[in-house]
């Protein structure tokens, strides 16, 4: 998966995927901390320094929506992969809307998920070549800290949202196909047969920070039939 040795933290309550994990991911040379329920796993994840969380949603005690939900609060760039029997698009897009940064949807196969955990793993480590970005006069944002500030008001990104704002900024000559962008920010291989909301829910997350009118996009556009193209000064 990997030649690294970041530290991950597993939260799954059934044993034998959660055992599962833990020697595939020790295998490959992770050092790995797991926990069985929401409440062990937020204490957890809270004390940081984690390269990764792989968080189940359906957990006793505290559910993984929840536990997403407050270690944003704590820290927007912490990498959390979604683990979820789930599939409906309501649920999806709770988890991509509270900040985590892919989901995982069971069962899953051990390749997909390596896949999965290196681009997340990647774009986690992603040494930024672009400080800033200059979008419109007076709209400058901080590719390294996550923050803007548009109108006098303060605006935060987490890594993932920001990394897809750098990539469409870095290729704003042209419309960036949804495939491409799954698979350069999500490590899908075969991007064009996924169904997934992920680039969507992104795209509509970060238009809600960056345009003057979200609902009248001007500076994040949908190229029908080509992809999202970023007009910039």
């Amino acid at each position: 998966m990997t030649s690294r040795k970041p530290r991950i933290l597993i939260v799954e309550d059934e044993p034998a995927i959660r055992n599962g994990l833990i020697d595939v991911f020790t295998f490959h040379g992770f050092a790995v901390d797991s926990a069985a329920t929401g409440t062990a796993g937020l204490s957890l994840a809270l004390r940081g320094g984690y390269a990764l969380i792989l968080l189940d949603v359906m957990l006793p005690g505290i559910d993984g929506f929840e536990i997403c939900n407050r270690i944003r609060a704590a820290d927007r760039i912490q990498p959390i992969i979604l683990l979820t029997a789930k599939s409906h698009d309501e649920d999806i897009i709770q988890g991509l809307t509270l900040g985590a940064d892919d989901y995982v949807t069971k069962p899953f196969s051990v390749a997909e998920l390596g896949l999965r955990v290196n681009a997340v793993l990647r774009r986690a480590g992603f040494d930024d070549a672009t400080p800033s970005i200059v979008l419109r006069e007076g709209f400058m944002i901080d590719t390294r800290n996550l923050t803007a500030v548009r109108d006098g008001e303060k605006l935060t990104f987490t890594r993932r949202e920001m990394d897809v704002l750098v990539y469409l900024y870095a290729h704003r000559e042209r419309p960036v196909p949804r495939e491409e962008l799954l698979q350069k920010m999500w490590g899908y291989a075969r991007a064009a047969e996924v169904e997934t909301r992920t680039v969507d829910i992104h795209i509509a997350k970060l238009r809600r920070k960056i345009e003057p009118a979200s609902a009248v996009p001007s500076t994040l556009l949908t190229v029908r039939g080509a992809g999202y193209r970023l007009v910039a000064a």
